[in-house]
């Protein structure tokens, strides 16, 4: 058990260490306004336990999403990203002073944000949940969701930390949808899906 549950603590961190970051600055975000910490939380645990049904599902050899789909998610976080840096565009020409919130995110796209960026979540948990007994399976599931309760913790305290925030504040216009924007299209190039779609126009 103890050797399932370390299996499960390192296949987590190795899968959601990128979430750290994008934790970080909705709850940079959300210190300004928008989205809610709850919105946050609930969104991650959303689309956390999505991604895990998924894998149980594909362990059991059926599939719900084809694979040269999957990349698409990433037009989730870009839209954000973009709409995000209109909206700061748009505020600054408009003189307003008032810093720009991230209002198209809120729990729905918080879990959106969490299903798009967990594609090697899937493809690790997959063949580790379909070679484990189902009593492991369920132990490395709990342990998943207890990390997830972590995760989110250690990006509200980076996120809501003075220091931190204080030293982001003059960047945060354009560092959130740089985040959002640079996730988008990482997911969309790193899942071939751009190539794809040009190998089909052409």
């Amino acid at each position: 058990m103890l050797a399932t549950i370390g299996s499960a603590i390192g296949l987590f961190a190795a899968t959601n260490i990128d979430d750290i970051v994008v934790l970080t600055v909705l709850f940079l975000a959300s210190s300004r306004g928008k989205p809610r910490p709850w919105q946050i939380i609930a969104g991650q645990y959303l689309g956390f336990i999505t991604l895990v049904v998924i894998s149980v599902i594909a362990a059991l050899g059926l599939t719900i999403v084809p694979d040269e789909w999957v990349g698409f998610l990433g037009l989730i976080p870009l839209g954000i990203g973009v709409w995000t840096l209109i909206r700061g565009l748009r505020r600054n020409g408009d003189n307003d002073d008032d810093d720009p919130k991230i209002t198209a995110v809120g729990l729905w796209s918080v879990a959106g944000i969490t299903i798009a960026n967990g594609a090697d979540n899937i493809s690790l948990y997959t063949p580790i949940f379909r070679t484990s007994t189902p009593v492991d399976v369920a132990i490395m599931i709990v342990v998943f969701l207890i990390l997830v309760a972590v995760w989110c913790a250690a990006g509200r305290l980076i996120g809501t930390n003075k220091a931190v925030t204080e030293a982001l504040e003059r960047v945060e216009h354009w560092l959130v949808p740089a985040v959002f924007i640079g996730l988008g299209l990482f997911i969309l190039i790193e899942s071939g899906v751009i190539v794809r779609l040009i190998e089909v126009l052409a």
